[in-house]
C-alpha cells in the first residue's frame, strides 16, 4: 500500500512515499479502514520538520476519514461501508484526561494516517457526520473536537454569549462556525483585511485588525461595553495572551488550545487573577467528546472550510503551503 514515511530527522524533503504490505485482516475488536484523506495541523507540522522529534520511518498524520472494509469478532460500533474517522487520543475513551503527552497519537508517538489502509482497534475511530466528505470529516480528528471541547466540553457556551477567535486557520474558522451555530457573538480577529472579510461572510459580527490594533483588547472591550467576551479561543500562547485576559470579562473563560507565539514566554497572572477568570489548557478530547461532536453536526447545517486538498505524494507541498500561512481554514489530503 501507498504509505509516507518520514526519515529521521525531519524535514518536508525527508517525507518519503515508500510501498509497505497491506495490514491484512482485522482481529478480535478490530477494524480494517480504508484511509481516503487526512487534514494538516501545527502539530502534524511540528512532527514532520522535526521540531516534534520522533521515530525514523514514522507514518505521520494524526487525522484520518475513511471507509471500514471489514470489522473483527466483537465489534458492533460499525458495520462494513461505515464512513468513519480517527480519533486523536485512542486510548482516551471516556472521562478525565489520561494523557499528557502525545505517546499514543497517530502520527507522532505511533503511525498515523498518511497511509493507504489501517488494521486497528475500533476505538480508534468514530463513525462520521451524514454526508461528509472524507476530507470535510478528517478535519475532526484534532481541529475540530478542539473546538468543540474548548466551547461546550469545557466552555459550557451557551447562545447569547460572546466568543474571540484569533487568526483564520483551521481551528479558528471552525470555531466561528461552531459558536454562531450556537447562537453565540463572534469577534474575529487576523493580521488580513481579506481574510477578516471572508470572516464575516461566514457570520462573525466584529472584525478587528490586530496588525493594525496591536492592543486588540481595546476595541473588544467597547464592542461589549467594557464588560469583556465570555469566551476565547486562544491559539497564540503568551504572545497573545495578556491582551487575551484583558478582552475577557471577569470569571470569563480562555481556552488556551496553541503556541503559534512560542512555547513559553511571560504570563501577567495579576489581571488574571484580579479578574477570576478561568485559563483552561487543552489537548484535543476524548472519543467520547468526538462523538458528541459528530452527533451535533448531524443536528447542525455547518460544514468546514477546506482552503485546498493535495494528493497523498505532494505532502511536502501540502506543508509548505500550510507554512506559507496563506490558507483559510483547513488544508487537506485525499487518496
Amino acid at each position: 500500500m501507498k504509505t509516507i514515511q518520514l526519515r529521521a530527522p525531519g524535514g518536508l524533503d525527508q517525507l518519503v512515499m515508500v510501498d509497505l504490505a497491506d495490514p491484512g485482516t482485522p482481529g478480535p475488536g478490530q477494524i480494517r479502514v480504508r484511509i481516503h484523506a487526512s487534514s494538516l495541523n501545527y502539530h502534524d507540522l511540528g512532527v514532520v520538520t522535526g521540531n516534534m522529534p520522533t521515530v525514523d520511518g514514522r507514518i505521520p498524520m494524526a487525522d484520518g476519514a475513511g471507509v471500514v472494509e471489514a470489522i473483527g469478532d466483537g465489534v458492533d460500533d460499525f458495520a462494513v461501508g461505515d464512513h468513519v474517522v480517527s480519533t486523536f487520543f485512542p486510548t482516551w475513551l471516556d472521562g478525565e484526561p489520561v494523557a499528557g503527552n502525545f505517546a499514543t497519537v497517530p502520527g507522532d508517538g505511533v503511525d498515523g494516517y498518511a497511509r493507504e489502509y489501517v488494521v486497528t482497534e475500533a476505538s480508534a475511530f468514530t463513525k462520521a457526520p451524514r454526508g461528509w466528505s472524507h476530507a470535510e470529516a478528517s478535519t475532526l480528528t484534532t481541529a475540530g473536537l478542539t473546538v468543540w471541547r474548548a466551547l461546550v466540553a469545557n466552555g459550557g457556551l451557551k447562545a447569547g454569549e460572546t466568543v474571540v477567535v484569533q487568526g483564520t486557520g483551521g481551528v479558528s474558522v471552525f470555531a466561528l462556525q461552531l459558536a454562531k451555530a450556537l447562537g453565540a457573538t463572534v469577534i474575529a480577529t487576523s493580521s488580513s483585511d481579506e481574510k477578516l472579510e471572508r470572516a464575516r461572510l461566514l457570520g462573525a459580527d466584529h472584525l478587528i485588525n490586530y496588525r493594525s490594533q496591536p492592543e486588540w483588547a481595546k476595541p473588544v472591550l467597547e464592542i461589549t461595553g467594557g464588560r469583556g467576551v465570555d469566551h476565547i479561543v486562544e491559539v497564540g500562547g503568551h504572545g497573545t495572551l495578556a491582551q487575551s485576559i484583558q478582552a475577557t470579562r471577569v470569571g470569563g473563560h480562555i481556552a488556551l488550545i496553541g503556541v503559534l507565539t512560542g512555547a513559553a514566554g511571560p504570563v501577567p497572572t495579576a489581571g488574571l487573577t484580579v479578574r477570576q477568570q478561568r485559563l483552561q489548557g487543552l489537548i484535543v478530547g476524548s472519543r467520547q467528546h468526538q462523538k458528541e461532536l459528530v452527533r451535533a453536526l448531524d443536528a447542525l447545517s455547518i460544514r468546514p472550510v477546506i482552503d485546498r486538498s493535495f494528493a497523498l505524494a505532494d505532502i511536502a507541498e501540502a506543508f509548505a503551503f500550510q507554512q506559507s500561512g496563506g490558507h483559510f481554514g483547513k488544508v487537506c489530503l485525499e487518496y
